[in-house]
């Protein structure tokens, strides 16, 4: 029967917190008692630094993927779709062929 490990990963809301609570098997608790004993730390405390960044991570990945997306979406719709050129590049590319003979 798994244990229930409290995971009380505590963020500060105006004076509230909040709690976390995980159902684990017992081989994954005392592994995670092992590892805060030898850390020296609290559950709370290496969870929430172990945790932490690990949550950063695959949000940062999602959101990276997520822009990557977005520019590819935007691309694909320029070229399918361009805008008529401006005046001022207009002028550019009618000055880069007198500049190089073109």
């Amino acid at each position: 029967m798994p244990y229930t490990v409290g995971m009380g990963a505590k963020k500060q809301l105006d004076g509230k917190s909040e709690r976390l609570e995980a159902r684990v098997t017992p081989e994954f608790k005392d592994q995670l008692m092992l590892a805060c004993n030898l850390s020296g730390k609290s559950v709370t405390d290496f969870i929430v630094e172990h945790l932490g960044p690990a949550a950063q991570e695959v949000i940062s990945e999602h959101s990276q993927w997520r822009l990557a997306q977005q520019d590819s979406e935007a691309f694909v719709e320029a070229l399918l779709d361009p805008k008529p050129a401006g005046n001022r590049l207009v002028q550019a590319a009618q000055h880069y062929r007198k500049t190089m003979g073109l």
